[in-house]
């Protein structure tokens, strides 16, 4: 079976449904240390990818693909959501536009892939989009982890 650009962005669509169904229901739930640890450790296996050659692409791109998600695209993420004691519990109180940061987030994603598709092949665009990700990923986590240190310790 081939994975053509069509099937890719149907997958994209489905999973960015998915993850905003799943945002919503997290979200009336009280956070704890693993709600906020788990998920960059569960995606780090994500990294197995890159014993396929084909998914594997210059140290360079993937340093700037990291560099480019932890500082650039997870600043809207730290901005707009916050944590807060409610009832001796600690929840997750995000801004009206954080979902609008998310979906706007995904659409400059899908644009940037559109593009490298044509440069690169479409595991490589994979890869590159894995690893910008996780780096989005990781920095607003351990931004929400010091958060969460700072109003359960103090």
């Amino acid at each position: 079976m081939v994975l053509t650009p069509a099937m890719s962005a149907m997958g994209a669509i489905v999973g960015f449904c998915g993850i905003m169904i799943w945002r919503i229901r997290e979200g009336r739930s009280a956070v704890t240390k693993r709600k906020i640890l788990i998920p960059p450790l569960g995606m780090a296996t994500g990294f197995c990818m890159f014993i396929v050659p084909a998914f594997r692409v210059p140290w360079a791109w993937a340093a700037l693909a990291f560099v480019i998600g932890a500082l650039l695209l997870a600043y809207p993420l730290i901005r707009t959501s916050r944590l807060a004691i409610v009832n001796d519990a600690v929840m997750m109180h995000r801004s009206s536009a954080f979902f609008v940061v998310v979906v706007v987030l995904a659409v400059v994603r899908y644009a940037a892939r559109g593009y490298l598709d044509t440069l690169i092949s479409l595991e490589q665009t994979a890869a590159l989009f894995f690893v910008l990700a996780f780096g989005m990923i990781l920095r607003w986590r351990m931004s929400m982890y010091l958060e969460y240190r700072r109003l359960t310790c103090a």
